[in-house]
């Protein structure tokens, strides 16, 4: 009978099979997000020093968030509170990617010292969808859609916002056009798209009003323009964009 191995080889062994060690609160959402993004549109995800704003903002002392182009600028996504623009001006996207740090204490005075952040090796995208990512779970089913031949011509982004005593939130839906009709894709609460009544208004509150059932304090529409996937297939309409806009409240999640 074999003598049984000394206790260190067993300690090695186990060491060799343990699991990855879990990612810093926020991380995993940012890549999550840049998952669903794709490939084919810029995006990095950058840690951010909010030594200056813990306690007094809506971030946590280290701050893992996602900087994504779209629609000619830059946006920024972060688990604690979703998506808002991060360009304060078009034209600029190059110049902005090049050094987005002025643009993050605009988010928030008590951002400081920022550095890009690389996707760990062993990084498996999750099975659960990341937190307040409305905004980029409809980027992503248009992204889809595209994909599978499916039609979405004139894409663009609802986003309305909804008084509550937590405070406003806001939600995202992706609309397009169908064979002349309008539609709804709301891929936080299903997969499948909802045509729109041919009588209601074009307006961002009015379809606001339908879909959510009830007023909404805020609502805009955004074009999305110069989307990859649609490019490339070579059937794109776009729709011309309005200018750069900031968040209506604090936050842009799904209600």
């Amino acid at each position: 009978m074999r003598p049984p191995p000394p206790p260190v080889l067993l300690l090695l062994a186990g060491a060799a099979f343990a699991a990855p060690a879990p990612l810093p609160g926020g991380f995993a959402d940012a890549l999550a997000a840049r998952s669903l993004l794709g490939p084919d549109i810029w995006s990095r995800v950058v840690r951010i020093d909010n030594a200056g704003g813990a306690g007094r903002n809506a971030y946590p002392r280290d701050v893992y968030a996602l900087v994504f182009e779209l629609s000619g600028i830059l946006w920024f996504y972060c688990d604690a509170d979703g998506t808002q623009s991060l360009s304060l001006r078009r034209g600029a996207l190059r110049a902005d990617e090049a050094d987005p740090g002025p643009l993050f204490r605009a988010v928030s005075d008590g951002f400081g010292a920022w550095s890009w952040v690389d996707r760990p090796r062993d990084w498996r995208a999750p099975g659960q969808p990341p937190a307040n990512a409305c905004f980029i779970e409809c980027v992503a089913a248009l992204r889809r859609r595209i994909a599978s031949g499916a039609e979405a011509g004139a894409p663009r982004l609802l986003l309305y916002y909804v008084d509550t005593a937590g405070g406003r939130l806001g939600h995202a839906v992706l609309l397009f056009n169908v064979g002349g009709a309008r539609a709804a894709l709301d891929p936080l609460r299903s997969p499948r798209a909802v045509a729109l009544p041919p009588d209601l208004g074009p307006d961002a509150a009015s379809i606001s009003h339908y879909l959510r059932g009830g007023d909404v304090a805020a609502s805009r529409m955004l074009a999305i323009e110069d989307f990859p996937e649609g490019r490339r297939a070579g059937r794109w309409v776009v729709v011309p964009g309005s200018g750069v806009w900031r968040q209506f409240g604090p936050r842009l999640s799904a209600d």
